[in-house]
C-alpha cells in the first residue's frame, strides 16, 4: 500500500513539474530550466525508487552455534523508527526534501518537514500532492518558520525519533547537541567544498566544462561545489584562460 501511494506521488510530482518549478524560481531564484529539467524530475524519481523499496525491507537470520541439544538462531527485524524530523535547505528545496521524505515514508515512518524559511512554497505544495496521492492525514507534515525557532524546537522535541538535516556545519553541530541528549539518530549532510585537482597530463578540452560546472553551477550554492581548483603549474595559464 505504501509503495502504491509513493508511486502515485511520483506521478503527481511529474504532472505538476511546471507549477513546482515556478514556485521555486519565484521564491528563491533558481533557474526555471534547471528546476523543470532537473530537480523536479529527480524528486519524482526518488519517490518512484523508494516506492519500489517499500515491500523489500527485509531482515536477516543467522544460524548460531548449538548449545547441547538446543538449536539456536539470531535474526534482525527492520521496523520503522517512528517520527522523523527533516530540516532542508533553501538551494534545492524539492529534491532534498524527496531524499528525506520518500525513504522515511517507504519504511513506515511519519515525517515532520521543516523547510528553509525562504524556500517553503514547494514543500507546502508537496504536502498537498502527497495528500492527494493517499498519504493519510498526519503522516506527512510541514512546519514553517526560522531555524532558530521551528528548527530548534523540532530537533529538541521528545516525540521525534530521528533528525535528518542538510545545511551548514555550524547549524549541524547545534542539531547534534539538541538531539544527543536523548541518543536519537541523527543524519547530517553538511557543506564539503572539496578542491578540484588538475594534473599536468589532464585532457583540458574535456575537463574544463566540468571544472566550471563543479564550481559555478547554481552560482556555486551547492553543498558539494568545488569552489577552488588546484592546478599543476605547467598548465596553470591554460586552465585560467579556459
Amino acid at each position: 500500500e505504501r509503495g502504491r501511494i509513493l508511486m502515485r506521488a511520483a506521478d503527481l510530482i511529474e504532472e505538476h513539474a511546471g507549477e513546482l518549478s515556478t514556485l521555486e524560481t519565484t521564491e528563491m531564484g533558481k533557474l526555471y530550466l534547471h528546476t523543470v529539467g532537473g530537480d523536479i524530475p529527480a524528486a519524482a524519481g526518488v519517490f518512484r525508487h523508494y516506492a519500489g523499496s517499500a515491500d523489500k525491507i527485509y531482515g536477516q537470520s543467522a544460524q548460531l552455534p548449538n548449545v547441547g541439544d538446543q538449536r539456536r538462531f539470531g535474526f534482525t527485524l527492520r521496523q520503522p523508527l517512528g517520527v522523523v524530523g527533516a530540516i532542508t535547505p533553501w538551494n534545492n528545496p524539492t529534491v532534498v526534501a524527496s531524499w528525506k521524505v520518500a525513504p522515511a515514508l517507504a519504511a513506515g515512518c511519519s515525517v515532520v518537514l521543516k523547510p528553509a524559511e525562504d524556500a517553503s512554497l514547494t514543500p507546502l505544495r508537496l504536502a498537498d500532492l502527497l495528500a492527494e496521492a493517499g498519504v493519510p492525514d498526519g503522516v506527512f507534515n510541514v512546519v514553517t518558520g526560522t531555524g532558530e525557532t521551528a528548527g530548534a524546537a523540532l530537533a529538541a522535541h521528545p516525540g521525534v525519533d530521528k533528525i535528518t538535516f542538510t545545511g551548514s556545519p555550524r547549524v549541524g553541530r547545534q542539531i547534534q547537541m539538541l538531539a544527543g541528549d536523548r541518543f536519537r539518530k541523527v543524519t547530517l549532510e553538511l557543506g564539503g567544498k572539496a578542491p578540484q585537482l588538475v594534473f599536468g597530463d589532464a585532457d583540458l578540452q574535456s575537463a574544463m566544462p566540468w571544472i566550471a560546472m563543479g564550481n559555478f553551477y547554481h552560482q556555486g550554492q551547492v553543498c558539494a561545489a568545488g569552489t577552488r581548483v588546484v592546478v599543476h603549474e605547467s598548465i596553470a595559464d591554460q586552465v585560467v584562460e579556459g
